[in-house]
């Protein structure tokens, strides 16, 4: 927990949305209190963990979390979501930066669908 944040809600940590999703293996000091506990996993594990995976998939391209990403909001799109909703999902701050998935897909404006024109 930021420090804070558990001065002001100390029952907090004990809650699911303070969990860490991939927690580490091992467990080590909390450099504030000293408790001995579990810490988020590396950012360097998750990806070689992922590249590893795809290697076993026999993916050829080079595979991160980041592709991933990338292969996610392009699917959103593809699959009629729009562009603020994929915003909202990645997390970016302006529109402009999701608007490069549209490129990829080089659909631009004509994205958007009639609800007239049916499924």
């Amino acid at each position: 927990m930021p420090y804070a944040l558990d001065l002001k809600y100390p029952q907090a940590g004990r809650q699911w949305g303070w969990q860490y999703v991939f927690p580490r293996t091992s467990r080590s000091a909390d450099p504030r209190s000293g408790v001995i506990r579990r810490h988020h996993v590396r950012e360097q594990t998750v990806q070689r963990s992922v590249a590893a995976a795809s290697r076993r998939a026999g993916i050829v391209k080079p595979v991160s979390p980041h592709v991933l990403r990338h292969s996610f909001a392009t699917h959103l799109l593809q699959s009629g979501h729009d562009i603020r909703t994929v915003q909202e999902l990645l997390g970016h701050a302006s529109v402009e930066t999701t608007m490069i998935y549209t490129h990829v897909l080089n659909i631009g404006g004509r994205g958007v669908r009639s609800p007239l024109d049916g499924p």
